[in-house]
């Protein structure tokens, strides 16, 4: 049977199908694979084995950034927070050995529930369903931020100390990284980064709230359930988690949050656009809410969401380094590259003008 699913990109089916035979026994052999729809970044499968589901993570084809798509990383935040407040899917087995597929992965129990990315997504989603969907994910980037490190076991899962100034500095290398494979970026795009990443520097915060930070929470990065009520049954894609300042998750969140008529962000081919749904939470109407669950000052809102535009703003420029070089999977790459330029803008936009 694994024959029949040998050209699946990315895997090396009869590897992988020795591999799970030695380190999962009762499993069952590979039925099936499929690639999962989404992920633009690394790639998710589902595996049969026999009548049981389970999905595999693997880094993308080509262009990886450095530090970036750390399987181990996601590896150990799953089994952490298996059985906490947090919904995740429990994790099964980790290979960090390349010679089996070609990368490091890991296996994780598959999880019922729906992707809710767009608006059509979204077309038998109540107005009441709607708002409750966006209170559960509230709750839940609250529940990551409150976690007890220590107590779950992540207490050495990073360095809070000095973590904004760093990661301003690590998204600067994964930008010239990205940018040493000829993306095409304009000289006004690439003066308006400078720009930005100066801004940035000058509105820099110092140490203070330290918490687990899931690195790309959005709506469509968690697995759903609406009936009989709405759960988010799962949060997903872990693979940038650090110990670090928690209103940096925020900051990108509300990136990613499109409210109604909101065109800009809608032309941002990434993230959800069905939070402009009937019913779903604004943007400010959800930052608030998690400022009453974790009582945190959101006084700096507007640094946390351009720092956010700021790197979605790189990550996307190494999507569309890895779309040039045909070595993405998948289909919706064509206009990564133009998004980048637009997030620049709009960082600029939120520091004149305010967050939300």
């Amino acid at each position: 049977m694994t024959d029949e699913v040998a050209g699946v990109p990315g895997i090396d089916v009869p590897r992988l199908s020795s591999w799970v035979a030695a380190t999962l026994p009762g499993y069952g052999r590979i039925t099936g694979i499929e690639l999962l729809a989404g992920g633009r970044s690394n790639l998710t499968y589902l595996v049969r084995l026999g009548d049981r589901r389970v999905v595999l993570r693997r880094p993308p084809l080509g262009h990886v950034l450095p530090t970036a798509h750390d399987m181990r990383r996601e590896y150990t935040v799953l089994s952490a927070l298996a059985g906490s407040d947090v919904p995740v899917p429990v994790p099964l087995a980790l290979c960090p050995d390349e010679e089996v597929i070609g990368a490091p992965f890991y296996l994780m129990d598959h999880v019922e529930g729906r992707v809710l990315r767009t608006v059509e997504d979204a077309a038998d989603v109540t107005p009441e369903e709607a708002r409750a969907l966006s209170e559960l994910l509230a709750d839940a980037l609250a529940a990551i931020h409150l976690l007890d490190v220590e107590r779950a076991g992540l207490g050495d899962f990073g360095r809070p100390h000095g973590y904004m100034a760093r990661q301003l500095k690590r998204w600067g290398r994964q930008w010239e990284a990205s940018r040493s494979a000829d993306t095409g970026a304009s000289d006004a795009t690439e003066a308006s980064y400078d720009r930005l990443v100066k801004r940035l520097g000058e509105r820099l915060p110092g140490d203070g709230l330290t918490g687990l930070v899931h690195g790309d929470f959005r709506l469509d990065n968690a697995l759903v359930r609406l009936r009989p009520e709405p759960e988010i049954a799962a949060v997903v894609d872990w693979e940038m988690s650090t110990l670090g300042d928690p209103l940096s998750d925020l900051g990108l969140t509300l990136v990613y949050w499109t409210d109604r008529g909101d065109a800009e962000r809608q032309a941002i081919p990434v993230g959800s656009t069905v939070t402009s749904a009937p019913g779903f939470l604004t943007g400010r109407e959800f930052a608030d809410r998690y400022a009453t669950l974790t009582g945190y000052d959101l006084a700096d809102l507007d640094f946390y969401v351009a720092f956010g535009c700021y790197k979605l703003a790189v990550i996307l420029e190494g999507i569309h380094a890895r779309f040039l070089q045909k070595a993405t999977v998948g289909e919706g790459f064509e206009q990564i590259g133009e998004s980048v330029p637009v997030l620049i803008d709009r960082a600029h936009h939120v520091l004149d003008e305010g967050a939300v």
